[in-house]
């Protein structure tokens, strides 16, 4: 099989991913384990209309906040009513933003003034939709911080664990899993001493280790939520509906009815499929077009999450970034890009969402990726035209962040840290704020090669966004007519060549994945591709690039198409008579 016989679905977003916190900060002192007072932190207000209107220039649909519900941190604000979390179960001084604290308010470092914080989050949203943007935030299921405690849930809300029977390890209707008779002990290696914080009986944490003594290495600052599965017998237990399920529909209610336009659901994967039915099917009853996007990394699970659970969109990190990332350090094959394009065709290729950063995975400039940003022209190209759904580009990526050395409790491991404050100098050239000020949004402060890869990025958003082939066209592997021989200095190993075409537009990609070696060759279209795109091979054909070069050649089509194409480039050929 070499083409996609699904009829496509036009859903191709450009979802833009913020590091609310860090997305705004101009602050420059940068010390590691540095207090918010030190090193200051990004707000909702940072994200002003000059930002908003970047991003839309830029080619985006729809923009993720990441971070944005409270969450357990060392910073004190105890003085506007938020419960203070013991230092030794909170990571870094800014606190990691999977472990909620609070499902019913949002972060007070992100508030200009800390009382008005959700005012000041509904201004975001607003400003947000005023510059035809749509906002998806981060919904976080599995997990809460260990010392979880509502201050700002509506009126008769029951917050989690407030009616549990803690004297039995699981009951249905027990929102957290117990060990009774055990103490919670934080890790030793812990940085931040020794909790002060009295745990009993001790609850099972987020990742599922049951035990009161997690490692340091564990999530041992969050407890796992139980949706009436028993985690220690395996045992389910879904009628009567549990008390977790009704409560976690409670919250996705509540932030849709603010009108946020998606969420991105943490690690879904542990959270029952049954739930995720139940729950999204409420959900879109009110409101149809929000959309749910499952970290899912189990490929098993796919097919039930999207056509069982109801998720829109899953993300492809165990399959295409596997792929891509190991083509782009120079140790991968071409060869991976048929296989994965093959398991995920059919019914569900445009339900995956693509990426090659966010805020889990190493920024592709660091050392431990590519060493440089122009690995990505490629595979960012490939991910962004190969199918008709969705792709993500994580802030800073379009300036070649490279997250070097270590801001506290995060290390020197090419990651932007997600649980320190800190400004980030690359992509602060582009904030180009004056002292006391907001950031402008223009780049004023980027190198030319920083502007150059921005615009790329720009570019490639441009082109996805104007394309009918790649909005709404089918796919059509050519690997096979050109591998082994057949085209003479075609490496199939390092080139991979495809169609995406509709009748309106037929477009012939050629991705070049070599970071040393220019291929010249003729790129084979079979009689099989011809016939399938309604073209006849004995006419000839004008080939222009559409997208990064001034490339344009004449060919009859059985004869192929002569190309040179330099390391890490693409050509995106448009196809006419």
């Amino acid at each position: 099989m070499n083409t996609t016989s699904v009829v496509p679905v036009m859903d191709k977003l450009i979802i833009y991913q913020i590091f609310t916190r860090l997305f705004g900060n101009t602050n420059t002192t940068n010390r590691p384990h540095g207090e918010k007072s030190e090193n200051g932190s990004g707000t909702f207000a940072d994200i002003n209309d000059a930002a908003l209107r970047s991003i839309r220039q830029f080619g985006a649909s729809h923009v993720w906040y990441t971070g944005v519900l409270e969450h357990a941190t060392q910073t004190d604000y105890a003085a506007y009513g938020i419960q203070p979390h013991d230092p030794a179960v909170v990571k870094g001084r800014a606190g990691s933003p999977y472990s909620v604290s609070d499902y019913y308010d949002v972060d007070p470092d992100l508030a200009v003034e800390v009382p008005n914080r959700m005012a000041e989050f509904d201004a975001l949203i607003e400003r947000t939709h005023a510059h035809g943007l749509r906002v998806i935030i981060d919904f976080v299921p599995n997990h809460v911080a260990r010392q979880y405690q509502s201050d700002a849930k509506p009126a008769g809300v029951v917050d989690l664990g407030e009616q549990d029977d803690t004297t039995v390890s699981f009951a249905p209707d027990n929102n957290f899993y117990y060990l009774p008779g055990q103490t919670f002990v934080a890790p030793a290696g812990n940085t931040n001493g020794p909790a002060r914080l009295h745990e009993y009986p001790a609850k099972v944490t987020g990742s599922g280790s049951i035990t009161a003594t997690p490692d340091s290495n564990d999530w041992y600052e969050t407890v796992k939520l139980n949706y009436g599965i028993n985690v220690f017998d395996g045992s389910r237990h879904f009628d009567p509906i549990p008390a977790t399920w009704q409560q976690m529909l409670d919250i996705l209610l509540f932030w849709s009815d603010k009108g946020v336009d998606g969420f991105r659901c943490d690690m879904a994967q542990l959270v029952p499929v049954e739930f995720w039915r139940w729950a999204i099917g409420r959900v879109k009853q009110r409101y149809p077009r929000l959309i749910f996007i499952a970290e899912i990394y189990e490929p098993h699970l796919y097919r039930p999450f999207i056509f069982d659970g109801g998720f829109d969109y899953l993300y492809d990190k165990v399959g295409l970034y596997d792929a891509l990332r190991a083509l782009m350090e120079g140790h991968g094959s071409c060869y991976d890009l048929t296989r994965v394009w093959q398991q995920q065709s059919g019914d569900y290729a445009q339900h995956m969402l693509r990426f090659l950063e966010t805020h889990d995975e190493q920024r592709i400039a660091s050392r431990f990726f590519a060493n440089t940003p122009w690995a990505a022209v490629p595979a960012m190209t490939l991910a962004a035209t190969m199918h008709t759904g969705p792709f993500l580009l994580y802030f800073g990526q379009e300036v070649g962040v490279r997250a070097e050395g270590s801001e506290g409790f995060s290390g020197d491991d090419g990651r932007t840290t997600i649980f320190d404050y800190w400004g980030i100098p690359e992509w602060q050239g582009w904030l180009n704020a004056q002292p006391g000020e907001q950031g402008r949004y223009d780049g004023g402060g980027l190198s030319d090669e920083q502007r150059q890869l921005r615009a790329f990025y720009q570019q490639l958003n441009h082109l996805v966004n104007g394309s009918d082939a790649i909005q709404n066209g089918y796919f059509y592997d050519l690997q096979w007519a050109n591998d082994n021989g057949q085209s003479i200095g075609y490496d199939a190993h390092q080139l991979y060549s495809y169609l995406r075409y509709t009748d309106r537009q037929k477009l012939l990609i050629v991705c070049n994945f070599s970071a040393h070696t220019t291929y010249e060759t003729t790129v084979q279209l079979p009689g099989h591709a011809f016939a399938t795109l309604g073209l006849d091979p004995m006419r000839t054909y004008r080939f222009t690039d559409i997208f990064l070069s001034d490339t344009q050649v004449e060919a009859v089509g059985r004869e192929g198409v002569a190309l040179s194409v330099p390391p890490r480039s693409v050509r995106v050929l448009e196809i006419k008579a």
